[in-house]
C-alpha cells in the first residue's frame, strides 16, 4: 500500500461510495491515479453486478410521492429484508421515486440509474432491481397514498368530488389491508367473470341438482365473488357496517382509480439451505 495516502482512499470512497479495501486496492492497481482507479472500480462493479443479476430479488421496499393530482409509486427490490433496511438502499429507492415523479413517466428504461445501481450492488452485496412503477395524474381529483410501516405494501389512490384528505387516507389504508382488484363490479373484465363462472359451474354440477338450481347457485357465487374483489362493495375496514361505496356516496366523493403494490408479489422465490447460501456468497 506504499504511496497510497489515507486522504486519497477517503476521496475515492466519497466519490464512489464503495468500501475502503476496494478503494485501496483500486488505487494500488492504478498506481495512485484517481481517475484510473474509478474506471477500475466501475468495471469491477459491473462484473459483480452481472454475477448477481441472476439471483432472485424478491424483497425490497415500496416508495411513493404525491402532490395535488399527481402521484407515483415504485417498487425497488433486493434479496433480503436486511438489505431493504440499509440506508443507502432506501436512499436509492427514494431517488428513483423522485425521478419518476419529476418525469411523470413510469418508463423505467428511460431512467439513468444503472451506474448507481451497479455501485450499490457492489457495496451491499445483493442483486438490486428497479422492478416497476405507476403514475396517476388526474386534473379533477386528488391523489393520495399510503405506505405501510414496513414499506412492504403501498397504495396510490385518485379520488374525485369533494376533497377529503382524511377519507382518502382511510380508503388507501383499506385498499392496503383488503386488497381489492377493481374499483367496482363494472370494472371486472367479462373474461374473468366467464372464467370464474366455468369454475363454479363445474363445482355446482357435481351436486347433482337440477340445471335451474345450478344456474342460481352460479349466479349467487358470482355476486359474492364480485363483492369480494370490488372496492366499493367491500365492508369498510374501519366500520364493517358500511360499504366503501356507501361511505364515498355519503361523503360526495368517488374513487377514480387505484394501484396497490406488495413487495415481491408474483416473484417465484428460491428456497436455499444455509450451506448453499454461504457457498454462493463465497463464490462471489
Amino acid at each position: 500500500m506504499a504511496g497510497i495516502s489515507a486522504s486519497a482512499v477517503k476521496e475515492l470512497r466519497e466519490r464512489t461510495g464503495l468500501g475502503m479495501m476496494d478503494c485501496k486496492n483500486a488505487l494500488v492497481q492504478a498506481s495512485g491515479d484517481m481517475e484510473l482507479a474509478i474506471e477500475t472500480l466501475r468495471k469491477s462493479s459491473g462484473i459483480k453486478a452481472a454475477k448477481k443479476a441472476g439471483r432472485i430479488a424478491a424483497d425490497g421496499i415500496i416508495c411513493s410521492r404525491v402532490e395535488g393530482g399527481l402521484g407515483v409509486i415504485v417498487e425497488v427490490n433486493c434479496e433480503t429484508d436486511f438489505a431493504a433496511k440499509n440506508d443507502d438502499f432506501v436512499a436509492f429507492a427514494n431517488s428513483v421515486t423522485e425521478k419518476v415523479f419529476e418525469r411523470r413517466s413510469s418508463n423505467l428504461a428511460a431512467l439513468d440509474f444503472e451506474d448507481v445501481r451497479e455501485k450499490l450492488v457492489q457495496k451491499i452485496g445483493e442483486n438490486i432491481t428497479i422492478r416497476r412503477s405507476d403514475v396517476i395524474e388526474e386534473e379533477d381529483a386528488i391523489v393520495s397514498n399510503y405506505i405501510h410501516g414496513n414499506k412492504k405494501i403501498g397504495v396510490l389512490l385518485a379520488i374525485g368530488g369533494g376533497i377529503d384528505d382524511e377519507l382518502a387516507q382511510d380508503i388507501a389504508m383499506h385498499i392496503a389491508a383488503m386488497n381489492p382488484l377493481v374499483v367496482s363490479p363494472e370494472h371486472v373484465s367479462p373474461e374473468l367473470i366467464n372464467k370464474e363462472r366455468e369454475i363454479y359451474r363445474a363445482q355446482a354440477e357435481e351436486s347433482g341438482k337440477s340445471q335451474e338450481i345450478v344456474e342460481k347457485m352460479i349466479d349467487g357465487r358470482i355476486r359474492k365473488y364480485l363483492a369480494e374483489i370490488s372496492l366499493t362493495e367491500q365492508p369498510f375496514v374501519k366500520d364493517s357496517e358500511k360499504k366503501v361505496g356507501d361511505l364515498c356516496s355519503s361523503s360526495g366523493v368517488r374513487v377514480v382509480r387505484f394501484v396497490r403494490y406488495e413487495v415481491g408479489e408474483g416473484i417465484e422465490k428460491e428456497e436455499d439451505d444455509f450451506a448453499a447460501e454461504v457457498q454462493r456468497q463465497l463464490g462471489d
